[in-house]
């Protein structure tokens, strides 16, 4: 039955590595899943320039941009093995990895030009400056992600997936731990 269990477990959360055979049209290809994502924030970071403190140039040149960024968290199936799985009658242990952050993204059409003022004798901002802007807003998105709180809702909502899982499965009591501490993602 533990076996069956985990197995069962693996089957659900990871599938067999794609061979490069031909896909033929009618045929299910499995697909290996390796992130599963519990929980995903969407982050608007407002940027504000303006560069009229130059002496030699006349007027002032302001713009205020906001971007939209999508963050997601979850852990990495790939790392949970039969080794993951302790099972004692209805009782179960699981042992999951860290929550990591899984991806950073900010999609064109959520970074929008919501001002801009340039003075007569003052060039409008290029498209290069407002690219800029945007990668600055990418930065501080990042930097500011441990202070979300988006890996300590991954953990929780995790947790729950898991328990619900199993609970259907017809385990009673289910105690789910992490190997290490909560991790992050190099994603830059």
């Amino acid at each position: 039955m533990q076996k069956l269990i985990v197995i069962i477990f693996l089957l659900f959360f990871s599938c067999g590595k794609k061979n490069n055979a031909e896909e033929k049209p009618g045929i299910l290809t499995l697909r290996e899943m390796s992130d599963l994502a519990t929980v995903e924030y969407t982050v608007t970071k407002v940027i504000k320039a303006s560069d009229n403190k130059t002496w030699f140039k006349v007027g002032d040149r302001k713009i205020l941009m906001s971007c939209e960024a999508h963050i997601k968290a979850g852990i990495d199936m790939s790392a949970i093995n039969k080794n993951s799985f302790t099972i004692t009658d209805k009782n179960i242990e699981v042992l999951l990895p860290a929550p990591k952050i899984i991806s950073v993204s900010l999609p064109a059409e959520g970074i929008k030009m919501e001002y801009e003022e340039t003075g007569i004798f003052r060039d409008k901002f290029k498209s290069q400056d407002r690219d800029a802007l945007a990668r600055q807003a990418e930065q501080q998105i990042r930097n500011s992600i441990d202070s979300l709180g988006i890996l300590n809702q991954a953990k929780v909502n995790t947790s729950m997936f898991v328990t619900n899982f199993l609970k259907r499965l017809g385990y009673q009591n289910i105690s789910i731990t992490y190997n290490g501490s909560l991790r992050q993602n190099n994603m830059q």
